[in-house]
């Protein structure tokens, strides 16, 4: 008896499927001639010796972070950053890099140099962006806001068990409306008997969906200044939605928030935040620790680029072999020394107190300039593999580009710094002025 069409067509599409639902092939089978990122490449990046300038400790700190990040972050990341979850098996490992806290003093916390912080964001960044992003809102923002902003004994209350990890932190000021415009936020805070009432929207927040302690910006409805408040996890009335469909930072669990009618009681009120203008004193940090990510992705993938170029081969020989590629690598390797001296200068400003706002915000908008060409070289050099988050590349390429926007825009630190060179303000278009531009 003859087979129907329909018959033939399910036949067909079984076939079709079972093909469909093969497993992928394990990566050293596929693709046995070079090395995954699951497998670090060694450190290769340090050309000038950069590491001569840091105290013993400093460079105690980078073997330390380095040796842990490599053996129990990099095998899982990229399972991970493809899946857009965060891996909290890791979090004990990440408590022993030691650097939750950071420069803060105390509450037990590191008390790291500036450097020495810099550095442990770098070494992070170098093996995994997502990683260091959730070290730095958790440390550099949330922690050091209660730090400098808190009272003692928000301080006992709070820094002791953030500082361990046992409790994680997120730090709320960008909203749905304002973005760059931060200053002209809307959430409201309302004084009300023994306490606050928070109404209002936080997008963007890293760390939000799961954190135990919320750092939120809001608007005094009495005074018009901004304040600063410690929310608690599940606290009536705040909500959490984690964003979806990002193409960078991956793991990094940005979440939208909800406030409606949040009490906050006066114990968690931070009395040291009276205006936008103490939010600097936290941002000139962060922006520092934010230079220093673009340092480090632009390490590991240098490191993965000049392994790779050694391990492959094309016409006969290893790719490295080839005049254009080292032309590429080398341009890389240079842009990495720049960055690196100009991140390191940075933090002798600081620790020196001479470090200015501009000159830390034109540090951000270059070095993560810098670092997206060297991203994109490092692109090129891997050819299809450039293309694949299993060999770094493609991974750091898409990290790169929330760096590059979040703590101030390329454009707006670049405006900052351009402000405090020339004495004038050029944030608000021309149209919005109230006096002409000639």
């Amino acid at each position: 008896m003859a087979i129907s069409s329909i018959e033939k067509q399910d036949n067909i599409s079984n076939d079709v499927n079972s093909q469909i639902g093969l497993p992928a092939l394990d990566l050293s089978v596929a693709f046995p001639q070079a090395t995954p990122a699951s497998v670090f490449p060694p450190y290769a990046s340090d050309y000038y010796h950069y590491n001569d300038l840091l105290t013993p400790e400093e460079q105690d700190l980078r073997r330390k972070v380095r040796a842990i990040m490599e053996k129990e972050v990099a095998p899982v990341m990229t399972e991970y950053w493809e899946k857009a979850k965060f891996p909290f098996h890791l979090i004990p490992k990440l408590a022993m890099l030691g650097v939750a806290g950071g420069t803060i003093k105390g509450y037990g916390c590191p008390g790291l140099s500036l450097t020495g912080s810099a550095i442990a964001i770098a070494e992070i960044a170098r093996v995994d962006a997502s990683c260091s992003t959730f070290i730095l809102v958790h440390s550099s923002l949330a922690m050091l806001t209660i730090a400098l902003c808190g009272s003692e004994a928000q301080k006992q209350k709070y820094l002791l068990s953030l500082a361990s990890l046992q409790t994680v932190a997120c730090w709320g000021l960008t909203e749905p409306d304002f973005g760059s415009d931060a200053s002209s936020l809307r959430t409201t805070a309302k004084k009300v008997d023994g306490g606050w009432i928070i109404d209002g929207q936080k997008r963007w927040i890293g760390n939000s969906t799961f954190a135990d302690v919320l750092v939120i910006f809001a608007r005094n409805t009495t005074t018009n200044q901004i304040n600063g408040f410690i929310v608690k996890k599940g606290a009536p009335g705040l909500k959490v939605a984690k964003i979806e469909n990002k193409i960078g930072l991956r793991i990094v669990q940005n979440g939208d928030i909800v406030l409606n009618k949040v009490f906050v009681p006066d114990e968690d009120y931070l009395a040291s935040v009276k205006t936008f203008q103490d939010t600097n004193k936290i941002l000139a940090v962060s922006r520092v620790m934010v230079a220093w990510q673009p340092i480090g992705i632009s390490m590991g993938v240098y490191d993965m680029c000049h392994r790779y170029l050694k391990e492959r081969k094309q016409f006969g020989a290893p790719l490295a072999a080839f005049q254009i590629n080292q032309e590429k690598l080398v341009l890389m390797l240079g842009n990495i020394q720049a960055m690196l001296l100009v991140g390191w200068r940075l933090c002798k400003l600081y620790e020196s107190g001479k470090m200015t706002i501009g000159q830390a915000s034109m540090a951000k908008a270059w070095i993560t300039l810098k670092a997206r060409e060297t991203v994109s070289l490092g692109r090129e050099l891997l050819g299809g593999n450039g293309i694949l988050s299993d060999f770094l590349v493609a991974k750091a390429f898409c990290d790169l580009e929330p760096i590059y926007t979040y703590e101030g825009t390329y454009d707006i630190n670049s405006l900052i710094a351009g402000r405090e060179v020339t004495g004038f303000a050029s944030f608000k278009p021309a149209a919005l002025r109230q006096h002409s531009r000639m």
